[in-house]
């Protein structure tokens, strides 16, 4: 029962959303196809839904090419490859807004892990790999809002001078890992909610640990990747 709900939900919200969101999308259509390249959206492959891959859809905030430059698949903050628009519709969250169709066509849900690109999600541990995707990727989730605070994480990383994908491999993805077999053993229509109002908290209030007041239960990440 709880799937077909959910899916209800989100065709629904999904809709409503788009159609009041409309006079804040075709602004910023208008001024990412003025600036940067000139292009508004970006698609890219993501692993989903019962591991198969499909198309994610972004408002474009760095340079076409940028996979292929310095930096790679990591951008942290202040990343000289995101263009003019880019910063703040990635600290405001907007470029994830056209994920809305995403949810319209059934490839994504608002709640759920988030979608990792193939060689992101190569390095989470095997049980995990088998498990994550049961669900459909979300917008946002429980690891969404752990690591809501990422671009600046890896840029202190970096600016350590240590490896960032090695980071990523020994410290971030096991403990995404984690989160989300979190979810997946909690997951319910009023947790959905919960995390859904956390979502737009720390967007409010980013140095909040509200969530681990919500969630007790959610392992406690900390930046040496000691779960508490």
């Amino acid at each position: 029962m709880y799937p077909v709900v959910k899916r209800f939900f989100d065709v629904c919200f999904a809709f409503f959303a788009l159609l009041i969101l409309s006079p804040l999308l075709i602004p910023i259509v208008i001024g990412l196809k003025l600036t940067g390249e000139g292009y508004v959206f970006y698609l890219q492959e993501r692993i989903g839904y019962r591991n198969r891959p499909f198309n994610i859809y972004k408002f474009a905030t760095m340079l076409k090419d940028s996979p292929n430059m310095k930096g790679g698949i990591i951008t942290t903050a202040r990343d000289p490859r995101i263009t003019p628009m880019g910063g703040f519709l990635r600290s405001s969250k907007i470029n994830e807004l056209p994920q809305l169709l995403n949810v319209l066509f059934g490839t994504m849900s608002f709640v759920g892990p988030r979608p990792v690109m193939r060689k992101s999600f190569e390095q989470y541990p095997t049980g995990v790999q088998e498990v994550i995707y049961n669900v459909r990727p979300g917008i946002t989730g429980i690891g969404s809002i752990v690591f809501r605070d990422e671009e600046r994480l890896i840029t202190r990383v970096r600016d350590r001078g240590d490896d960032t994908w090695e980071y990523y491999r020994t410290v971030i993805y096991p403990h995404k890992g984690r989160v989300e077999q979190w979810y997946q053993a909690h997951q319910s229509f009023m947790v959905d909610l919960k995390i859904l109002f956390l979502t737009a908290w720390v967007i409010i209030q980013p140095g909040s640990d509200l969530v681990y007041r919500v969630f007790p239960e959610v392992p406690v990440f900390s930046e040496a990747g000691v779960v508490q």
